[in-house]
């Protein structure tokens, strides 16, 4: 990643896409703006992004899900996903097709430039806590190079949803409570839905097969076993 990460907003509100804009070039990022998603994917082709802010409710015919799915089809980008609705299906839908966070409208932009700031870091400098290949199950995972292969088969996890299966595994045997997991994969102060664990636990379990020795902690969140 380059020093000055480049970033590109798709947000077809003109103030909500302002106001982004000007909190992320806060924080020394060169941004470029789209406003619906033929011209992201134009800007995206022409910038070679190091993340992009992904509004799903676009005009025209190419949404945001649809753009996702196109991104995620030529690269691995991280991708963070606005919406104005709070329904778990569109959170689902957004990070079976690869987004690696989810913001829902209204929100701070002050939030959203520190999970920037803590994706572009992570991206930029993978962390790699327990080297090797470690076996889960018919579920074998390489740190190193950031692969995951179920039963000999690669598998493709979205990149969040890799950093709270590397946590998992950093942690292995310990009991952790969704915040816990939310502070560690994540790396920034979580002030939304705890949910979005649940969520992307479901998109580990779905993709890696009842195998995977991910246990549920009634009350407190989640251990691997």
């Amino acid at each position: 990643m380059s020093e000055q990460a480049v970033v590109v907003v798709v947000e077809d509100d003109p103030n909500i896409a302002d106001l982004v804009d000007m909190y992320l070039r806060r924080d020394d990022h060169r941004v470029y703006l789209a406003s619906t998603g033929e011209k992201a994917l134009e800007v995206i082709g022409q910038r070679s992004p190091d993340l992009v802010i992904l509004d799903i409710g676009l005009p025209g015919e190419i949404d945001g899900f649809e753009c996702c799915r196109r991104i995620r089809a030529e690269s691995d980008v991280p991708v963070i996903m606005l919406t104005a609705r709070d329904d778990e299906i569109d959170r689902v839908i957004g990070f079976e097709l690869g987004a690696d966070d989810y913001v829902t409208k209204p929100f701070s932009p002050r939030e959203l430039a520190a999970r920037v700031k803590a994706i572009l870091r992570r991206s930029g400098t993978p962390r790699e806590p327990v080297g090797g290949v470690h076996k889960l199950g018919d579920v074998l995972v390489d740190t190193a190079r950031r692969e995951v292969l179920l039963n000999g088969e690669p598998v493709s996890l979205a990149s969040q949803e890799f950093s709270l299966l590397l946590f998992l595994l950093e942690n292995r045997g310990l009991a952790l409570s969704r915040r816990q997991l939310l502070g560690g994969a994540w790396k920034v102060d979580w002030v939304g839905d705890e949910r979005t664990v649940d969520v992307h636990v479901r998109q580990l379990r779905r993709k890696l097969g009842t195998d995977l020795p991910l246990e549920t902690i009634s009350g407190l969140g989640y251990r691997l076993g």
